[in-house]
């Protein structure tokens, strides 16, 4: 049996990556749970999770400064694999240059990547200030980043999210932009940042990126894994440019896994069936969703967690990746303990760059699952 079950890990509301006994007892932990991948942050806030020789060369700032003289990283690439967990460092603020710092120290020194709205002002959504995604300097940039990655440490794949590869819808209105539009489209982009064709041509950039970024990381080592977390479709698609059914179609992502952040379970239901219904047997092979479990005051009840699970596998989905690590710990481990004792009791191999190349077969706890639900079925059909 093959699933993915992995989890994301912060370096906001965390303490896992403060030190290296703390990141070798949460890999012992997540191993003990069922657990086989886990995605640490390694691009947050303008700064690194290890030492960058390109953010040294580029703003003189080789690490985020909480980990000087350490590689948080390669501390977690050790203890990982000493628990056989696989490792996708995950690059968390993407084309994002700051929250709520007003572009902060990239921007600062390289106000010409700025992402601009029709206004001309500073690219700025739900607190997030953004980097033009559309300008070719940027995304040599972050793609300098991920093969710095790729290139020093044992890993098994890269992951982007909601803000790589993406951009806010209001964004596009730079200079260079416009100019780009005008030459293609004769006339000048439209105020509606939501216009079928603007909106359509900033995504499809996007997805170029996505896809310069998959030949150059399979150049390095082809059994990588490209891993995206984006936003739900197509609200994803409308608001950040994130056209994932197109990535799903050409290949561009070995997983995907929509944020399918709800907070009851008849709300993710209703996702999960819609996403089902989207794609084909041999893209849903490559879905595993963002399940959320922990955010500010929520906490996931371990009613919803096994519901949600089961419901996974009764649509033939085989795997999720939770958000975030702290939700496993709280109310003395409960969402944890409802893991090991059930849906993740027993081992699950996690899959091959060729395995997810074609539908997985159906497991034994995806059968059981639909078992239940049919007889659940006929049993209100009685009535």
């Amino acid at each position: 049996m093959s699933e993915i079950r992995g989890i994301w890990i912060t370096n906001t509301d965390s303490t896992v990556l403060d030190s290296q006994a703390n990141i070798a007892e949460a890999m012992n932990f997540l191993a003990a749970t069922g657990f086989n991948v886990v995605f640490p942050v390694v691009w947050s806030k303008g700064a690194t999770v290890y030492p960058s020789q390109v953010m040294r060369s580029q703003f003189g700032l080789a690490i985020d400064p909480r980990y000087t003289g350490r590689d948080p990283l390669a501390e977690l690439v050790t203890e990982a694999r000493r628990v056989e967990l696989k490792v996708i460092p995950w690059f968390e603020y993407g084309f994002a240059s700051s929250y709520n710092q007003n572009g902060g120290q990239l921007l600062a020194k390289k106000p010409e990547w700025a992402a601009r709205d029709c206004n001309g002002n500073l690219l700025k959504k739900n607190g997030f200030e953004w980097m033009n995604a559309l300008d070719s300097q940027v995304q040599d940039f972050l793609l300098s980043l991920i093969l710095e990655v790729v290139n020093n440490y044992d890993i098994d794949g890269i992951q982007g999210d909601d803000r790589i590869p993406a951009m806010p819808c209001e964004g596009g209105y730079d200079a260079g932009t416009v100019a780009r539009y005008r030459q293609k489209f004769r006339r000048q982009p439209p105020s509606n940042p939501q216009d079928r064709r603007w909106l359509q041509w900033r995504a499809d950039i996007l997805t170029n990126f996505l896809a310069r970024l998959n030949r150059e990381v399979k150049a390095v080592n082809p059994n990588l894994l490209i891993s995206m977390a984006p936003s739900i479709y197509d609200w994803g698609y409308k608001e950040y440019l994130q056209d994932s059914q197109t990535w799903l179609q050409r290949g561009l992502v070995d997983l995907l896994h929509p944020q399918a952040y709800r907070r009851d379970f008849n709300s993710y239901k209703q996702i999960i069936d819609r996403l089902v219904t989207e794609q084909t047997p041999q893209q849903r092979s490559r879905v595993a969703p963002g399940v959320l479990l922990n955010i500010s005051s929520y906490r996931m009840t371990p009613q919803y967690l096994s519901q949600a699970i089961a419901h996974n596998r009764y649509c033939g989905i085989n795997g999720e990746v939770f958000f975030f690590y702290e939700g496993l710990r709280s109310d003395n481990h409960a969402l944890a303990k409802v893991l090991r004792n059930g849906a993740y009791a027993k081992s699950a191999a996690f899959p091959s760059v060729a395995n997810l190349a074609q539908p997985q077969p159906e497991n034994a706890d995806s059968s059981v699952a639909r078992g239940i639900q049919n007889l659940f079925k006929l049993w209100q059909n009685r009535f």
